[in-house]
């Protein structure tokens, strides 16, 4: 068992019945707060990302909250910057905006006005991959702003879920499916 997988293993946390009953969250507390877990994360995001070929990454990406979390610590160790995809009215000045269902509503996403360039190739991190919308409304601003969506990275995928098949024309890497 590798490093990664004994912390994934040992430090995310199963929360029963949170937020709703018959939801179990995935608490990644524990794992944030080990000194190792956000190193062994970063560096597993990055072998799997060159063990499908993605490279030539201009600027990570991450949805708000945890995959600012992911997403910064990995684009520092990338080498490029980062943007935030942040929850609607967080974001100072002209935004692009993106509107997605949810089980219980509606939210929206924003993307600040040139913080992606035309032509970036750009690297979405999040945290988990459920349903996919969050993802979907992601890459859709992304898109938007001009950039071109390389992959997505994610620390967790609930498989049965069927987020994966949501985003079929991705790439899309994680590093614990379950």
């Amino acid at each position: 068992m590798s490093e990664l997988d004994r912390l994934l293993d040992e430090r995310i946390r199963a929360v029963p019945d949170w937020p709703v009953p018959g939801v179990t969250f995935r608490d990644i507390t524990p794992l944030l707060a080990d000194p190792a877990g956000i190193p062994a994360v970063v560096a597993g995001i990055r072998t799997a990302l060159a063990d499908v070929g993605v490279e030539g990454i201009d600027l990570v990406a991450g949805v708000e909250a945890r995959g600012f979390v992911l997403g910064a610590p990995l684009a520092v160790a990338m080498g490029v910057g980062f943007v935030p995809v942040r929850k609607q009215g967080k974001l100072p000045g002209d935004v692009h905006a993106e509107t997605y269902d949810l089980e219980y509503g509606t939210a929206t996403l924003e993307l600040q006005v040139g913080a992606v360039a035309a032509g970036h190739r750009v690297l979405l991190v999040d945290d988990v991959l459920a349903t996919g919308g969050t993802a979907i409304a992601s890459v859709s601003l992304l898109r938007a702003a001009g950039a071109h969506v390389a992959a997505f990275a994610v620390l967790l995928e609930l498989a049965a879920l069927g987020g994966r098949d949501r985003l079929a024309d991705l790439e899309v890497v994680s590093l614990r499916a379950l």
